[in-house]
């Protein structure tokens, strides 16, 4: 393992004054990389381990800065404006840099551990005042596991509270690594049969399904997350197998239902990648309190997200 100072991750964001990523006000780091790709996804610019390109089309002024700075060709002009060829593009960040009206954008930054907790440590006075502290999200974190091990390590030195939200599909030695360092897990669950998480996630559950288990059986501190996403998971089939899988977990503080909204679809156009559901809407409240109300059937204590 490396000196604390020197392990380095990719990060994509870091969000003060969260307050729905854990208890109190938290500072939310999100790091790059996640194993799935899921359908309703809204941050595409979280999957990939590496950095990417983004471009918001409306704010471009026309001006042919990042066709000249571009070393790779993969920017060139047309009648319509520049046009960028993704398979050439390498993500160095030149175009970004020269592009005065900021809507070309580089997503990921290279950080180390020490990096990340200094800026996690200027909202220290916040954490004392409402029992907040560091939620790591994504992404997923565990796919950068050194990294989260060593930035959760590093928070509770500093006597930080601290929260893992993962989606649970990594290797149980990962999480046997750094599971003494995480206060709460706040653990994803999607889809109970394989064969629809495989379409809609892209991988199995099974290992998702097994370390939930695991870390249960463990006594550690967890609150289910459900994405509530329309035609996909709200179906009666799945919120029993589900509610029943949950209702026999040994260690559980709760399940939060999250209803699905559309507001990353516009991601997608700056990646130059389709949105799978175009068409889906967000679920009623009255709906919400359906699911809430069949899930507490089931001794669970829900709370609907927002």
């Amino acid at each position: 393992m490396l000196a604390c100072g020197v392990t380095t991750g990719l990060v994509f964001d870091i969000r003060r004054y969260a307050i729905h990523d854990g208890p109190g006000i938290r500072t939310t780091v999100f790091l790059k990389g996640c194993a799935l790709t899921c359908a309703w996804c809204h941050n595409p610019e979280s999957q990939a381990l590496g950095f990417e390109a983004m471009l918001r089309e409306h704010r471009c002024i026309r001006c042919g800065a990042c066709v000249a700075e571009c070393d790779h060709g993969a920017i060139t002009w047309t009648d319509a404006g520049p046009v960028t060829d993704r398979a050439r593009c390498t993500a160095c960040g030149d175009c970004a840099a020269a592009c005065y009206a900021e809507a070309r954008e580089r997503v990921g930054r290279t950080m180390t551990v020490d990096e990340v907790l200094a800026e996690v440590a200027k909202d220290v006075p916040f954490y004392e005042e409402s029992g907040g502290g560091l939620t790591l999200s994504g992404g997923e974190p565990m796919l950068q596991g050194e990294f989260t091990t060593e930035l959760l390590r590093g928070a509770k030195v500093r006597g930080y509270h601290t929260a893992l939200d993962t989606c649970g599909f990594a290797p149980w030695e990962g999480f046997e690594r750094l599971r003494g360092f995480v206060d709460l897990f706040l653990y994803d669950l999607k889809l109970m049969d394989d064969a629809k998480h495989r379409r809609f996630t892209g991988v199995t559950n099974a290992p998702i399904l097994e370390n939930l288990q695991a870390l249960s059986a463990l006594g550690h501190h967890i609150v289910l997350r459900v994405p509530v996403i329309p035609g996909v998971n709200d179906d009666a089939e799945n919120l029993a197998a589900l509610a029943a899988f949950a209702a026999r977990l040994p260690h559980l503080a709760g399940v939060d239902i999250l209803p699905y909204h559309p507001i990353g679809t516009e991601k997608y156009a700056r990646l130059d990648r389709a949105y799978a559901l175009p068409d889906t809407a967000a679920p009623s409240a009255v709906r919400m309190a359906e699911i809430a109300q069949l899930l507490g059937a089931h001794g669970l204590r829900v709370n609907a997200g927002h």
